[in-house]
């Protein structure tokens, strides 16, 4: 028998105290033969910790949610072979099934390889490609046709067609060319590309590589948000060994190509997910918007021709060159070509990363993929796309996940950010949480978005504080239209995307809030009324002894009630009651 063991740790993973139950294996199997390895995100977040057992290079058991006590039955599981002590700790078949409707391509070495190890990265086929075309396998020229075959689109939000960004570039005279990985992932609920960067960063290196060769740059950035401390560090360890092995440098793999890479840490503003205040923060300055033209390709700031794709775009490249371009486009559908990988958080069993294939429905993700809707709650809506994106309700659940279905829906992919909400969400709440999040983020550079933003945020702050006025849906309205059509970058410009969907599928909520001063959703403090059912009501005295604020009154065994000048909502009198006297409208 030849046993290896590796554990998931990730973010997610060593949140959930995989570092510590590293440490509790590592001396179990000290002396045994038994290699303990480090692998990412395998993307099964909720099952976090896991262990997997490899026998001979074959998966032979996944354990889940594994605690540092659990240690010494594994431990005895590997020595001995018998693995009935560790039965309980397996994988259902049922969350088994969470990876095999999945199609993995930007996501296939994640949770597989150490990514602190480009060896394993070359035994699972890293750099392969990058060796393909040096070899003298394609010409620049060629790797862009094979790319355009693909259909490959930008992932970070906008969907422009990668070939035509590459070919532009390489249309441009100019031997200082740089390639910029764009790593500012920054919508709330999106960990796609962090994901992909702690978990496979040979294949982020590869692809940014290849796209340097395509359109002849000779350096190539990293920009990523500093709050991805771990993502950083292995990015810099892959760098390092990628270096040493000669696939970063002067005359890669013996060939006439060349190209360095570096890294930059963003401070994180969500201005800067955009290219020309990526390209402001580069070069030292405040991170802002411009006027384009000239485009990135044509000129930035330093009159140097610069490309722009994110992490999820580079990671398809190397899987594309070496399996073919019309692989690739085989995937999906006609208007969008491959995968797509999102972060599926909110209200939902089995939170996590997933790659689909273009085209399935969002009923299958959430229901199939995702497990449905967690705590016996019901489906209300779905979030796509963060702050730029917008909500789609129950009644469109069947709608398939491209870039136009999406678009015509209210929605936009944007990184991969897919927060499922329940019958317990205000609408106009979460409207409100993503105007917050814009108005906050804002360059100030346009006088409509600055103000704009905040503006629309005062209205929804009012409205979900009950001091809604007639009138204010009118001018919500007429103020989304007003930064949509005016801002001059695309943080300002679909800004007021969640609140247009909001209005558009869920209106009613807003007449709720702002007409009858009552939430639907029964989470806006400001317009919930508590009060006590008499006839329900023991006189037990626990509702009036939990009381912050000493707003219920009431005698021993008798029925009490609740001041409703004096009530803060802070809904532990409804807590503390055992008989269900406690009710709030």
């Amino acid at each position: 028998m030849s046993f290896r063991v590796t554990v998931g740790k990730g973010s997610c993973g060593i949140a959930a105290g995989a570092g510590k139950l590293s440490d509790a294996l590592a001396p179990l199997l000290e002396g045994t033969g038994i290699p303990l390895g480090t692998v990412g995100c395998i993307g099964m977040c909720w099952l976090e910790p896991i262990v997997d057992i490899y026998e001979t290079g074959l998966l032979k058991a996944r354990l889940v949610q594994v605690q540092p006590e659990q240690a010494p039955m594994i431990a005895q599981a590997v020595k001995t072979g018998d693995f009935s002590v560790i039965e309980p700790l397996r994988i259902t078949k049922e969350d088994s099934a969470f990876l095999t409707q999945q199609t993995r391509i930007a996501l296939r070495n994640c949770g597989i390889i150490d990514p602190e190890s480009i060896d394993s990265a070359l035994e699972s086929g890293g750099y392969q490609a990058l060796g393909k075309i040096l070899s003298g396998g394609m010409s620049p020229e060629e790797v862009i046709e094979c790319i355009k075959v693909s259909g490959l689109a930008g992932r970070g939000g906008a969907g422009y067609p990668t070939w035509s960004k590459w070919n532009a570039e390489r249309q441009f005279a100019g031997e200082e060319k740089r390639l910029i990985c764009n790593a500012d992932e920054g919508d709330p609920g999106a960990f796609t590309d962090r994901a992909v960067i702690e978990s496979d960063p040979h294949t982020l290196i590869e692809g940014m590589l290849i796209g340097a060769y395509a359109i002849g740059a000779q350096e190539a950035i990293v920009y990523v948000r500093a709050e991805y401390p771990l993502a950083i560090r292995r990015l810099e360890y892959a760098i390092r060994e990628a270096r040493q092995k000669g696939y970063i440098g002067s005359h890669i793999m013996g060939s006439s190509f060349s190209c360095e890479f570096r890294i930059r840490a963003g401070a994180g503003a969500f201005v800067c997910g955009g290219e020309t205040a990526l390209i402001e923060s580069l070069q030292e300055k405040r991170g802002m918007p411009r006027l384009k033209p000239p485009f990135p390709a044509e000129s930035d700031c330093r009159n140097k021709p610069s490309n722009i794709n994110n992490v999820e775009t580079f990671a398809n490249v190397a899987w594309i060159i070496n399996n073919g371009g019309e692989a690739f486009a085989a995937i999906g559908t006609e208007d969008s070509k491959g995968t797509k990988v999102f972060a599926l958080t909110g209200k939902i069993r089995r939170g996590g990363l997933v790659e689909i294939p273009m085209g399935m429905t969002l009923r299958q993700v959430i229901f199939d993929l995702g497990g449905g809707i967690r705590d016996g709650g019901t489906f209300k809506a779905v979030q796509m796309g963060g702050p730029s994106g917008g909500c789609i309700p129950e009644s469109l659940l069947d709608t398939i996940i491209d870039c136009k279905t999406l678009a015509a829906a209210g929605a936009v992919m944007g990184s991969g950010s897919m927060v499922v909400m329940d019958d317990s969400t205000c609408m106009v709440g979460m409207a409100k949480y993503f105007l917050d999040f814009t108005a906050k983020e804002t360059c100030g550079k346009c006088v409509r978005c600055r103000i704009g933003t905040k503006h629309m945020q005062e209205i929804l702050t009012r409205i979900v504080s009950g001091e809604g006025r007639e009138g204010d849906i009118a001018l919500l309205e007429e103020l989304c239209n007003a930064v949509r059509d005016s801002a001059l970058c695309v943080l300002g410009q679909t800004a007021p995307n969640p609140v247009r969907s909001t209005l558009r599928y869920f209106r009613d909520e807003f007449e709720a809030h702002i007409a009858e001063k009552r939430c639907p959703a029964h989470t806006c403090t400001g317009l919930l009324h508590y009060r006590i059912r008499p006839e329900k009501c023991r006189g037990c005295t626990a509702c009036a002894r939990n009381c912050p604020v000493y707003a219920i009154s009431g005698v021993v065994k008798g029925p009490h009630e609740i001041d409703p000048s004096s009530c803060i909502r802070c809904g532990q009198c409804m807590a503390s009651c055992k008989f269900g006297a406690v009710t709030v409208d």
